[in-house]
């Protein structure tokens, strides 16, 4: 097994917060369990994803800020939050209080475009500015003003009784350093480096080109121009977030499952798929001493210092328990990973 020419330095997971729609607070205690987990297993950082409408974690930075009273150390992120649902006023002034909450632990990530089935929702959602509202970058370029604790209001003073600030309060200084963007495309990986954002990778990219898709290599191309356009060069932080099952101490009937829920998933990586032409990444599934083969392996997986390996969707909280103890104790030493005291 050939050796990482950078050790791996930074080690997280990604949980959707899968709940049962007739008992959604178990799901959510469930999560904070798994987080808690995570931080005893020595974990640096723990992310949730986000989903509307759907029976996973709809409110991120609430059961984040759960969380942060529940440990200590571990960091805290979103993969990722898409802006077309939120005001980012209103969400800068989320990021920041829960930032407070955690110690600074918080790495907000987030996502442009319209939302997810846009048409379905835009009564609902925006009944009377559906039109006008912007689903572009410059949607985060305001977030990140915001964040960054520059002017919301021209007005700072007391007015009567009332005390105002001209920028979004609470304001966490250091959170603009935590950013991140969740970029599958060329373009969204410059922008971000651009921006001075971290950049989050995933399981999915986009095949653009007239080359025959290939998934480390064009994620690869997406962390070298986000380093290319970000100040910070090759220090520029970027976090991998491949689905990844080691099998150490899988009982047979565990690693029955997670061989059929990979097979299952197998034939979408063989070609883009859709009109955005998404290509998706096999899901690595093995002994920790194999997963660590293929992940040396893999060609963007050897410029990236930094990962938050995706937890599969659908399994039980034991398998949970068994997948995030064998990625802490077996995979992430073999990819010379230290946890966290």
């Amino acid at each position: 097994m050939p050796a990482p020419d950078v050790p791996l330095r930074k080690l997280g997971f990604l949980t959707i917060g899968l709940f049962d729609p007739d008992e959604p607070a178990a799901g959510h205690a469930t999560t904070l369990d798994v987080i808690g987990l995570g931080e005893r297993l020595g974990f640096d950082s723990a992310w949730v994803r986000h989903r509307h409408l759907q029976y996973g974690i709809s409110s991120p930075l609430t059961v984040l800020a759960a969380a942060s009273q529940r440990t200590t150390r571990i960091e805290l992120g979103t993969a990722v939050m898409p802006l077309g649902w939120e005001n980012p006023l209103r969400l800068a002034e989320d990021l920041a209080t829960v930032d407070l909450l955690s110690g600074g632990r918080l790495n907000p990530g987030v996502s442009v475009g319209p939302p997810m089935q846009y048409e379905r929702v835009r009564e609902a959602l925006y009944p009377d500015t559906g039109d006008a509202e912007d689903f572009s970058y410059a949607r985060v370029e305001r977030l990140l003003s915001f964040v960054r604790g520059e002017p919301a209001s021209d007005f700072a003073g007391v007015e009567g009784f009332e005390v105002f600030s001209h920028r979004v309060e609470p304001h966490s200084p250091g959170l603009q350093q935590r950013m991140w963007y969740g970029g599958g495309s060329l373009r969204s990986a410059q922008w971000a480096g651009e921006h001075r954002m971290n950049l989050l990778t995933s399981s999915v990219v986009k095949a653009e080109g007239d080359a025959a898709p290939d998934f480390a290599a064009i994620q690869l191309g997406h962390v070298r121009a986000f380093r290319a356009a970000h100040p910070d060069g090759e220090r520029a932080r970027v976090s991998q977030g491949l689905v990844v099952i080691p099998t150490d101490s899988a009982s047979a009937k565990q690693r029955e499952k997670y061989a059929e829920y990979a097979a299952k998933r197998l034939p979408r990586t063989a070609e883009p798929q859709g009109p955005g032409r998404l290509l998706f990444a096999p899901d690595l599934v093995g002994t920790a001493e194999e997963i660590a083969e293929r992940l040396y392996g893999h060609a963007a997986f050897r410029e990236i210092d930094e990962v938050a390996f995706a937890l599969p969707f659908t399994f039980e909280h034991d398998d949970y328990v068994q997948i995030l103890t064998d990625i802490a104790e077996r995979l992430g030493p073999a990819l010379g990973w230290r946890p966290a005291s």
